[in-house]
Protein backbone atom coordinates (compact mmCIF):
# COMPACT_ATOMS: atom_id res chain seq x y z
CA UNK A 1 0.00 0.00 0.00
CA UNK A 2 1.66 3.39 -1.32
CA UNK A 3 -0.06 6.40 0.65
CA UNK A 4 1.36 10.03 -0.73
CA UNK A 5 1.70 12.85 1.90
CA UNK A 6 1.83 16.27 1.05
CA UNK A 7 3.06 18.73 3.71
CA UNK A 8 2.41 22.38 4.87
CA UNK A 9 0.58 23.79 1.01
CA UNK A 10 0.88 27.18 2.33
CA UNK A 11 -1.66 27.55 -1.06
CA UNK A 12 0.32 25.70 -3.55
CA UNK A 13 -2.17 23.11 -4.53
CA UNK A 14 -3.83 22.65 -7.88
CA UNK A 15 -3.91 21.16 -10.83
CA UNK A 16 -0.63 19.85 -10.98
CA UNK A 17 -0.67 17.95 -7.87
CA UNK A 18 -4.27 16.58 -9.41
CA UNK A 19 -2.61 15.42 -12.45
CA UNK A 20 0.77 14.34 -10.25
CA UNK A 21 -1.60 11.87 -8.04
CA UNK A 22 -3.52 10.68 -10.94
CA UNK A 23 -0.26 9.60 -12.98
CA UNK A 24 1.26 7.94 -9.54
CA UNK A 25 -2.18 6.52 -8.39
CA UNK A 26 -1.49 6.23 -4.88
CA UNK A 27 -3.57 4.18 -2.76
CA UNK A 28 -5.05 7.49 0.12
CA UNK A 29 -3.24 10.64 0.70
CA UNK A 30 -2.36 12.19 3.95
CA UNK A 31 -2.16 16.29 4.28
CA UNK A 32 -1.06 17.58 7.41
CA UNK A 33 -2.71 21.09 7.35
CA UNK A 34 -2.32 24.69 6.29
CA UNK A 35 -3.92 24.85 3.45
CA UNK A 36 -4.18 28.74 2.81
CA UNK A 37 -5.25 31.67 5.32
CA UNK A 38 -8.44 30.87 5.57
CA UNK A 39 -9.29 29.91 1.56
CA UNK A 40 -11.43 26.85 1.28
CA UNK A 41 -10.41 26.67 -2.70
CA UNK A 42 -7.84 23.77 -1.43
CA UNK A 43 -10.48 22.18 1.28
CA UNK A 44 -12.93 21.61 -1.71
CA UNK A 45 -10.45 20.69 -4.20
CA UNK A 46 -9.76 17.79 -1.78
CA UNK A 47 -13.38 16.23 -1.43
CA UNK A 48 -13.05 16.11 -5.39
CA UNK A 49 -10.22 13.46 -6.03
CA UNK A 50 -11.14 10.01 -6.91
CA UNK A 51 -8.49 8.46 -3.71
CA UNK A 52 -9.42 7.96 -0.01
CA UNK A 53 -7.85 11.45 2.01
CA UNK A 54 -7.41 12.43 5.20
CA UNK A 55 -6.44 15.75 6.49
CA UNK A 56 -5.93 17.68 9.71
CA UNK A 57 -6.64 21.70 9.45
CA UNK A 58 -3.38 23.40 11.01
CA UNK A 59 -2.98 26.84 12.83
CA UNK A 60 -3.04 28.97 9.22
CA UNK A 61 -6.59 27.59 8.33
CA UNK A 62 -7.75 29.75 11.06
CA UNK A 63 -7.46 32.70 8.47
CA UNK A 64 -6.76 34.95 11.80
CA UNK A 65 -10.56 34.64 12.65
CA UNK A 66 -11.06 34.05 16.17
CA UNK A 67 -14.96 33.58 15.66
CA UNK A 68 -13.73 29.78 13.83
CA UNK A 69 -16.23 30.97 11.20
CA UNK A 70 -13.53 30.15 8.45
CA UNK A 71 -12.63 26.84 10.63
CA UNK A 72 -16.20 25.67 10.47
CA UNK A 73 -16.34 26.16 6.40
CA UNK A 74 -13.56 23.91 6.26
CA UNK A 75 -14.97 21.39 8.25
CA UNK A 76 -18.30 21.65 6.36
CA UNK A 77 -16.68 21.35 2.89
CA UNK A 78 -14.19 18.57 4.00
CA UNK A 79 -16.41 16.23 6.06
CA UNK A 80 -15.12 13.20 7.02
CA UNK A 81 -11.98 13.84 5.39
CA UNK A 82 -11.20 15.50 8.22
CA UNK A 83 -10.18 13.60 10.99
CA UNK A 84 -9.52 16.17 13.83
CA UNK A 85 -9.61 13.56 17.32
CA UNK A 86 -11.60 11.34 15.31
CA UNK A 87 -10.76 8.08 13.46
CA UNK A 88 -10.87 7.71 9.38
CA UNK A 89 -11.03 4.62 7.73
CA UNK A 90 -11.45 3.51 4.35
CA UNK A 91 -11.96 0.66 2.56
CA UNK A 92 -8.35 -0.28 2.24
CA UNK A 93 -6.65 -2.00 5.39
CA UNK A 94 -5.29 0.66 7.52
CA UNK A 95 -6.53 3.49 10.14
CA UNK A 96 -5.84 7.05 10.58
CA UNK A 97 -6.41 8.82 13.78
CA UNK A 98 -6.16 12.59 14.03
CA UNK A 99 -4.70 14.48 16.25
CA UNK A 100 -5.54 18.18 17.86
CA UNK A 101 -5.93 20.43 14.67
CA UNK A 102 -5.18 24.05 14.26
CA UNK A 103 -2.09 23.17 16.60
CA UNK A 104 1.16 26.18 17.29
CA UNK A 105 3.02 23.82 18.59
CA UNK A 106 4.80 24.73 21.58
CA UNK A 107 3.34 22.55 24.45
CA UNK A 108 -0.78 23.04 24.70
CA UNK A 109 -2.62 25.75 23.67
CA UNK A 110 -6.14 26.31 21.95
CA UNK A 111 -6.79 29.39 19.89
CA UNK A 112 -10.20 31.17 20.03
CA UNK A 113 -11.14 29.72 16.88
CA UNK A 114 -10.83 26.05 18.01
CA UNK A 115 -12.39 26.94 21.08
CA UNK A 116 -15.44 28.34 19.55
CA UNK A 117 -15.49 25.35 17.37
CA UNK A 118 -14.76 22.67 19.51
CA UNK A 119 -15.21 24.27 22.64
CA UNK A 120 -12.62 24.92 25.75
CA UNK A 121 -10.93 21.82 25.94
CA UNK A 122 -8.53 20.89 28.61
CA UNK A 123 -5.69 18.88 28.03
CA UNK A 124 -6.57 15.71 29.56
CA UNK A 125 -9.82 16.01 27.32
CA UNK A 126 -7.80 16.19 24.33
CA UNK A 127 -5.74 13.23 25.17
CA UNK A 128 -8.68 11.53 26.07
CA UNK A 129 -10.44 12.04 22.33
CA UNK A 130 -7.35 10.60 20.66
CA UNK A 131 -7.14 7.69 22.98
CA UNK A 132 -10.96 6.54 22.43
CA UNK A 133 -10.24 7.33 18.72
CA UNK A 134 -7.58 5.05 18.32
CA UNK A 135 -9.07 2.48 20.40
CA UNK A 136 -11.70 2.11 18.06
CA UNK A 137 -9.45 1.06 14.87
CA UNK A 138 -8.85 -2.50 14.19
CA UNK A 139 -5.83 -3.91 16.07
CA UNK A 140 -5.11 -6.04 12.32
CA UNK A 141 -4.69 -2.63 10.61
CA UNK A 142 -1.80 -0.19 10.98
CA UNK A 143 -2.80 2.64 12.67
CA UNK A 144 -1.22 6.17 11.54
CA UNK A 145 -1.27 9.36 13.62
CA UNK A 146 -1.87 12.79 11.15
CA UNK A 147 -1.26 15.34 13.12
CA UNK A 148 0.12 19.14 12.15
CA UNK A 149 2.61 19.57 14.90
CA UNK A 150 4.12 16.56 15.87
CA UNK A 151 4.37 15.65 19.73
CA UNK A 152 6.95 16.60 22.16
CA UNK A 153 9.51 14.80 23.11
CA UNK A 154 11.52 14.40 19.78
CA UNK A 155 14.56 16.58 20.65
CA UNK A 156 15.20 20.01 21.78
CA UNK A 157 17.61 21.03 19.40
CA UNK A 158 16.43 23.84 16.69
CA UNK A 159 17.11 21.06 14.12
CA UNK A 160 15.14 17.82 15.41
CA UNK A 161 11.76 17.36 14.45
CA UNK A 162 10.39 20.22 16.58
CA UNK A 163 13.06 21.88 17.57
CA UNK A 164 12.09 25.50 17.58
CA UNK A 165 14.39 27.58 15.19
CA UNK A 166 13.16 30.67 14.90
CA UNK A 167 14.63 32.01 17.93
CA UNK A 168 16.45 31.46 20.93
CA UNK A 169 16.75 29.67 22.90
CA UNK A 170 16.18 26.47 20.67
CA UNK A 171 13.33 23.94 22.16
CA UNK A 172 11.28 21.53 22.06
CA UNK A 173 7.91 23.21 20.40
CA UNK A 174 5.72 19.80 20.05
CA UNK A 175 2.40 18.61 21.16
CA UNK A 176 2.23 18.08 24.50
CA UNK A 177 -1.02 16.28 24.35
CA UNK A 178 0.00 14.41 21.22
CA UNK A 179 2.56 12.82 23.24
CA UNK A 180 0.61 11.75 26.43
CA UNK A 181 -1.54 10.54 24.14
CA UNK A 182 1.07 8.13 21.82
CA UNK A 183 2.39 6.76 25.34
CA UNK A 184 -1.40 5.82 26.53
CA UNK A 185 -2.29 4.17 22.76
CA UNK A 186 1.21 2.57 23.00
CA UNK A 187 -0.10 0.50 25.78
CA UNK A 188 -2.69 -1.00 24.12
CA UNK A 189 -1.34 -1.26 20.90
CA UNK A 190 1.31 -0.77 17.87
CA UNK A 191 1.27 2.35 16.12
CA UNK A 192 2.97 2.40 12.34
CA UNK A 193 3.53 5.87 11.92
CA UNK A 194 2.98 10.11 13.38
CA UNK A 195 2.63 12.11 10.53
CA UNK A 196 2.95 16.10 10.79
CA UNK A 197 4.44 19.29 9.66
CA UNK A 198 4.38 22.71 10.89
CA UNK A 199 8.05 22.65 11.37
CA UNK A 200 9.47 23.39 8.25
CA UNK A 201 12.47 21.83 6.67
CA UNK A 202 14.82 24.66 6.28
CA UNK A 203 16.11 26.18 9.27
CA UNK A 204 15.43 29.78 10.12
CA UNK A 205 18.32 30.57 11.79
CA UNK A 206 21.68 29.77 10.59
CA UNK A 207 20.44 27.74 7.84
CA UNK A 208 20.96 24.18 7.42
CA UNK A 209 18.20 21.49 7.49
CA UNK A 210 15.85 20.20 10.26
CA UNK A 211 15.91 16.22 10.93
CA UNK A 212 12.65 14.94 9.49
CA UNK A 213 12.29 11.00 10.25
CA UNK A 214 13.08 9.11 13.13
CA UNK A 215 12.25 5.59 14.95
CA UNK A 216 11.98 5.11 18.12
CA UNK A 217 12.34 2.29 20.46
CA UNK A 218 8.91 0.85 19.86
CA UNK A 219 9.17 1.05 16.29
CA UNK A 220 7.35 3.77 15.59
CA UNK A 221 8.43 5.93 12.81
CA UNK A 222 7.68 9.94 13.06
CA UNK A 223 7.48 12.08 10.19
CA UNK A 224 8.23 15.81 9.67
CA UNK A 225 6.80 16.45 5.86
CA UNK A 226 6.69 19.93 6.28
CA UNK A 227 8.64 20.67 2.85
CA UNK A 228 8.23 24.54 2.54
CA UNK A 229 7.81 25.59 -0.15
CA UNK A 230 6.13 22.32 -1.99
CA UNK A 231 6.82 24.09 -5.02
CA UNK A 232 10.43 24.91 -5.69
CA UNK A 233 13.33 24.83 -7.64
CA UNK A 234 16.53 22.71 -8.11
CA UNK A 235 19.93 24.29 -8.78
CA UNK A 236 19.32 23.99 -12.89
CA UNK A 237 16.08 25.94 -12.81
CA UNK A 238 14.13 23.30 -12.79
CA UNK A 239 10.55 23.24 -11.41
CA UNK A 240 10.22 20.77 -8.87
CA UNK A 241 6.74 19.58 -6.46
CA UNK A 242 7.24 17.19 -3.50
CA UNK A 243 5.45 14.85 -2.23
CA UNK A 244 6.31 12.25 0.79
CA UNK A 245 5.66 8.78 0.59
CA UNK A 246 4.76 6.30 3.03
CA UNK A 247 4.56 2.01 2.17
CA UNK A 248 3.41 -0.63 3.30
CA UNK A 249 3.89 -4.25 3.34
CA UNK A 250 2.15 -7.15 4.89
CA UNK A 251 0.76 -4.64 7.15
CA UNK A 252 4.00 -3.28 8.26
CA UNK A 253 5.57 0.41 7.68
CA UNK A 254 7.97 -0.91 4.43
CA UNK A 255 9.33 2.40 3.81
CA UNK A 256 9.82 6.52 3.65
CA UNK A 257 10.52 9.42 1.52
CA UNK A 258 10.97 12.54 0.29
CA UNK A 259 9.93 12.80 -3.28
CA UNK A 260 10.57 15.90 -5.95
CA UNK A 261 9.13 15.35 -9.05
CA UNK A 262 8.79 17.68 -12.30
CA UNK A 263 6.45 18.71 -14.34
CA UNK A 264 5.96 15.89 -16.80
CA UNK A 265 5.66 13.46 -13.41
CA UNK A 266 8.99 12.44 -13.28
CA UNK A 267 10.43 11.86 -10.36
CA UNK A 268 14.06 13.68 -9.90
CA UNK A 269 14.79 13.48 -6.46
CA UNK A 270 14.42 10.98 -3.96
CA UNK A 271 15.38 11.03 -0.20
CA UNK A 272 14.35 7.57 1.27
CA UNK A 273 14.25 7.50 5.10
CA UNK A 274 13.91 4.19 6.73
CA UNK A 275 15.26 0.84 5.51
CA UNK A 276 15.31 -1.03 3.69
CA UNK A 277 15.91 1.86 1.00
CA UNK A 278 19.99 3.45 1.78
CA UNK A 279 20.01 6.43 4.08
CA UNK A 280 20.34 9.60 2.59
CA UNK A 281 20.51 13.55 3.98
CA UNK A 282 19.71 16.20 2.33
CA UNK A 283 22.47 17.77 1.35
CA UNK A 284 22.84 15.20 -1.34
CA UNK A 285 20.17 16.80 -3.46
CA UNK A 286 20.80 20.00 -5.36
CA UNK A 287 18.14 21.40 -4.22
CA UNK A 288 17.23 25.38 -3.48
CA UNK A 289 14.97 27.39 -1.72
CA UNK A 290 12.63 29.34 -3.86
Amino acid sequence: MRIAIAGDLHGQWGTPDIKLLSLLNPDALLVVGDFSEGDTNISTQLTQLNIPVACILGNHDTGRDDSGCKIRRHLNILGDLHCGWSLRQWDTPISVVGARPGSTGGGFHLSNAIKSTYGNLSLDQSVELMSVAASEAPNDQPLIILSHCGPSGLGSSADDLCGRDWKLPALDWGDQDLELALNRIRKQRHISLVVFGHMHHQLKRGGGWRKTHILDRWGTSYLNAASVPRYCIDEYGQPLNHFAWAEFYNGRLWSLSHHWYDLNGQLQYKQPLLRPAPMATVSDFPLISC
